[in-house]
């Protein structure tokens, strides 16, 4: 079978179809709110909400096994967004009055947001491969009922994240001139917190909870090389997010690799060809003489 014959089976497949589609929401939306923690300089606030959602997964796991649901994980994405969007919220108002540092606050939700999620897993019946699919993403078990809640919360990260840009800029550019301007900062930083839990919960079962900081931050660090503002930066991630998905989705079609693991090292090695390139296609023109006030200048001058 040929390359476009297997690419045509690849488009035919509803499996392919369905992760396809995945992939081009998680693509386009996670950048959006990866581009604004980027500006706060919370680039790792996607990996502490990550490990929260994976407690929301044993959650919805857990529920769904005591309800005698089949599958058991049918509400493992809503517990995702329901734990996700609890750990958010905690941690914005934890950092907001100040009882502990940022940092200090990640670390709890990492190491207590992947702890509750392994004991979960396992009193809800569920083994390390069903685990393993939720860290490090497992595209090949989605669903319709998947794809149409990916579909739900990408138009809502969308449509808050593009519509309310100008107010979400200046928080995060600069807090302090946003309340001064009557912006509604507490009620923005919760939002903020929100939608990065709404990213987190809707890439999830594409590159899963460990990988998925890389999924929003990496296409804004590309796009960072290349853009000259905070629009053409978050538009160039997104569009530079939806490719390295694809690619990235469909090379495991033709080789048997992980998908989450596959996209994120695409993306970290466009970012390191860029990285190179970048200084050598922006290096200056020579254009007269560089040193017009050197002692040869002067020795022409007397000579003329």
């Amino acid at each position: 079978m040929g390359f476009f014959d297997t690419l045509a089976a690849m488009l035919a497949s509803p499996l392919m179809q369905r992760a396809l589609m995945i992939a081009v929401l998680v693509g386009v939306s996670a950048p959006v709110m990866g581009t604004y923690l980027v500006q706060r300089r919370l680039a790792l606030l996607g990996d502490g909400i990550g490990h929260v959602a994976l407690t929301g997964v044993a959650m919805g796991w857990l529920a769904g096994a005591a309800a005698g649901l089949t599958p058991h994980d049918v509400l493992a994405v809503p517990g995702a967004v329901v734990a996700a969007i609890a750990g958010a919220v905690l941690i914005e108002i934890v950092r907001e009055q100040g009882k502990t540092s940022g940092d200090v606050a990640l670390a709890l939700l990492f190491y207590g947001g992947i702890a509750g999620g392994v004991l979960l897993i396992g009193a809800a019946g569920g083994t390390s491969a069903n685990l393993t699919g939720y860290l490090f993403g497992s595209i090949s078990t989605v669903t319709v009922l998947d794809v149409w809640l990916s579909a739900g919360l990408a138009a809502v990260i969308l449509g808050i994240g593009l519509g309310l840009r100008p107010a979400l800029f200046a928080l995060c550019h600069d807090e302090e001139f946003a309340r001064a301007a009557g912006l509604p900062v507490r009620a923005l930083n919760i939002l903020v917190a929100v939608l990065a839990a709404l990213t987190v919960s809707v890439s999830m079962r594409v590159v899963g909870v460990l990988l998925v900081s890389a999924l929003m931050i990496v296409p804004v660090a590309i796009a960072q090389l290349t853009a000259r503002s905070f629009g053409a930066t978050m538009g160039t991630a997104m569009v530079i997010g939806a490719v390295v998905c694809v690619t990235g989705l469909s090379v495991t079609y033709f080789h048997p690799l992980s998908p989450g693991a596959t996209i994120v090292v695409l993306a970290v090695g466009l970012y390191a060809v860029l990285a190179v390139l970048r200084p050598l296609l922006s290096r200056p023109k020579p254009g007269g003489d560089p040193h017009p006030d050197t002692e040869d200048d002067v020795r022409v001058g007397e000579a003329a």
